[in-house]
């Protein structure tokens, strides 16, 4: 089974779910292009890099999900999670120009699920989805909006898990 980037879930309201996540490690690309393409062009070099295309020739286990953030409309971030028991410093350094091993503090994050294929104009109107439950919420976001992929492109999109989220100030007590 596919190990997946832990978390806690704080609360619900309705299809939103407010989490918890403890640090974690990622392996991260920055490609050009728009959603599809660079998300397309962005999962090479991150699985060659878990195939063992790195310093150490090490093999790493695939985990879920594989992230995605735009950081301009023709640039975005993709990212695999790192398994669980890998620290930034037992990770073999990328051996790939461009693949980069990037740290992130624990935080909280406000998510929704859905399911059914990928593309930029529904991973849009889920994001907009996303970002009105925050803001009828009364929730105070950090960052913008990252797409989190679950299941591989080979399987029927009604069958896939997909998420949206975003970082989110940590929720006071009345707000948990």
């Amino acid at each position: 089974m596919t190990e997946k980037l832990p978390y806690s879930v704080v609360s619900t309201m309705g299809k939103l779910e407010i989490r918890h996540y403890p640090a974690y490690v990622l392996v991260q690309v920055e490609e050009p292009g728009d959603f599809d393409t660079a998300g397309s062009r962005g999962f090479r070099p991150l699985f060659n890099y878990i195939a063992g295309v790195n310093a150490n020739r090490q093999k790493i286990a695939m985990t879920a999900p594989v992230l995605q953030e735009p950081l301009s409309p023709a640039k975005h971030a993709i990212s695999f999670v790192m398994p669980e028991d890998f620290k930034i410093e037992s990770l073999p350094a990328p051996s790939t120009s461009g693949v980069s091993i990037v740290p992130v503090s624990e935080h909280f994050a406000a998510a929704l699920k859905f399911s059914g294929g990928w593309n930029d104009e529904r991973f849009a109107a889920k994001g907009e989805e996303l970002l009105s439950a925050v803001k009828a919420a009364g929730i105070e976001t950090v960052g913008s909006l990252y797409w989190a992929r679950f299941d591989p492109p080979f399987k029927p999109g009604f069958l896939r898990h997909n998420e949206v989220l975003i970082k989110i100030k940590e929720p006071t007590k009345g707000n948990k």
